[in-house]
């Protein structure tokens, strides 16, 4: 009999995981509010429920009906709904009451910081709240919901106008109108640790390096790339703290993304522990590095059939978006055939607003840069 997989919500970032669970013989159940935009999944997972993911009492009851192996979801907003379907059923999942903190940017902040791992210092702005003493902080600062996922509404500010414009951007943003600002850290680009975790340990499989556009305000990726480029050192204190950070949200089970800078100072200080596992691309980059398939790993993970990771490539791996900021990419991209190691690539006709415009990928023995007028 198939093995039966829950998928919190039904958008485009959950696709993936249907059509990897479909090939792996798994009957897929996509639990999302039937609207357009939200219903990426629906005719291509074997069945669709039109439930809000906020609904998790309404999904818990499908669930038992249907007699689900395992729950699963990639989005933030949904972690906490997974968790509880799979507490009330008896299932592979983490603690509700938990994810309902690790998905909340200030809750998490708050934990990770009382539990002694290196975060910058932050203040909390409540719903309503239109002004917030930041005189214990040093500028420059950075402004973000604590409920919006990747960089939504994030930005970076340099002084007391600036402060007031990001947190009302924030707060327009913000489901439930509450604001995190916290110190900015001086040092490398953000690290991304990409993570597999079973009954509390935690398996890290890359760390992943980025290229962001050269803008003060903007947190727009470029592009990134597999393995980053650390000494051994480096790699034992980013992985240290993003352990410290999991444990610390009590993350048990599951992929994760914890973002990671290596301060000025010499310290890891983490950005961000997210309980699901990061972005778009980033499971092909992963797979095209090191061998591992990600998607499979954290579907059985869910169906409570986990195997340890076995890491059998050792390539470098990349992603790089086109951007009006990065039009050097344009012809690279459009002769993308002439390059061996380019896997695929593709300019979209249509982008919307703050959108890439198109993309490459490559795999390669030694790590790939594109900038104006120098190939690498």
């Amino acid at each position: 009999m198939k093995k039966k997989l829950a998928i919190i919500r039904a958008d485009e970032s959950q696709m993936p995981f249907v059509l990897k669970a479909k090939e792996m013989g798994i009957e897929t159940h996509c639990f999302a509010w039937d609207k357009e935009g939200y219903t990426h999944c629906k005719g291509i997972a074997d069945y669709f429920h039109p439930i809000s993911i906020l609904d998790k009492e309404k999904i818990l009851e499908k669930c038992k009906e249907l007699k689900v192996d395992g729950v699963f979801t990639k989005s933030d907003n949904a972690v906490a709904t997974a968790a509880f379907v799979a507490e009330g059923m008896g299932l592979i999942g983490n603690n509700y009451e938990d994810m309902v903190i690790a998905a909340n940017k200030y809750q998490a902040r708050k934990t990770m910081f009382e539990k002694g791992v290196n975060s910058p210092r932050f203040v909390f702005l409540q719903k309503g709240q239109e002004t917030i003493d930041v005189s214990g902080l040093k500028y420059p600062l950075i402004v973000k919901p604590t409920d919006r996922k990747g960089s939504i509404g994030v930005v970076k500010v340099r002084n007391e106008a600036e402060l007031k414009e990001g947190i009302q951007n924030a707060q327009k943003l913000s489901f439930n109108g509450e604001v995190l600002i916290e110190e900015f850290i001086q040092g490398s680009e953000v690290l991304e640790v990409m993570g597999i975790s079973w009954n509390g340990k935690h398996y890290f499989l890359a760390i992943e390096d980025s290229e962001n556009i050269n803008n003060e305000t903007s947190f727009y990726k470029l592009g990134f790339s597999f393995p980053a480029k650390l000494n051994d050192e480096e790699r034992q204190k980013v992985n240290t703290q993003a352990a410290l950070a999991l444990d610390a949200l009590n993350f048990k089970y599951g992929a994760t993304d914890v973002e990671v800078i290596l301060g000025d100072d010499g310290k890891a200080y983490i950005v961000e522990a997210n309980p699901r596992m990061a972005g778009e691309w980033e499971h092909l980059m992963l797979e095209l590095s090191t061998g591992y398939d990600y998607l499979k790993g954290a579907i059985n993970v869910a169906l409570n059939n986990f195997e340890e990771p076995v890491l059998p490539l050792n390539k470098c791996s990349g992603l790089y978006y086109l951007r009006p900021e990065s039009e050097y990419l344009r012809p690279v991209i459009e002769n993308w055939k002439d390059d061996p190691e380019i896997i695929e690539a593709e300019i979209f006709n249509k982008a919307e607003s703050g959108q890439p415009l198109g993309y490459l990928v490559y795999q390669s023995d030694r790590k790939r840069c594109w900038k104006p007028g120098h190939i690498v």
